[in-house]
């Protein structure tokens, strides 16, 4: 299987697979939602590949804090089904409406999010 190319998810976000030799991933990845962390960043992509199966990480520095995504997933139909993960080490947050948010460290239970997307080679 080459994995090797750009991939869109069905909100317009890029993995862009550079390398897929000896089973491992690396690219970037680049997000097209602005109410993310990452948005206007590309971050860096490395993970592991086997036959159909495929698992990612990116991570990097976020106007909260430090956060990574790792997506898993499988190639069916030309597309890349995965879940992901996204885990974060802290959130603004406010004392009252209208009150100055200040960036606090979350609980590890409050940290994580997940949900699914499929990529489609572009």
């Amino acid at each position: 299987m080459n994995w090797k190319g750009k991939w869109r998810n069905q909100y317009g976000s890029i993995v862009n697979i550079t390398d897929d030799s000896n089973h491992r991933i690396s690219g970037t990845f680049k997000t097209a939602l602005e109410d993310s962390g990452f948005y206007g960043q590309q971050v860096p992509v490395v993970g592991i590949h086997q036959g159909d199966c495929i698992s990612f990480v990116a991570g990097g520095e976020t106007p909260a804090g430090d956060a990574a995504v790792s997506y898993t997933g499988l190639l069916r139909d030309g597309k890349m089904e995965t879940l992901w993960f996204v885990v974060a080490d802290s959130a603004i947050k406010a004392a009252a409406a209208g009150a100055p948010g200040k960036k606090e460290k979350l609980n590890w239970w409050r940290s994580m999010t997940t949900s699914a997307d499929t990529f489609e080679r572009v």
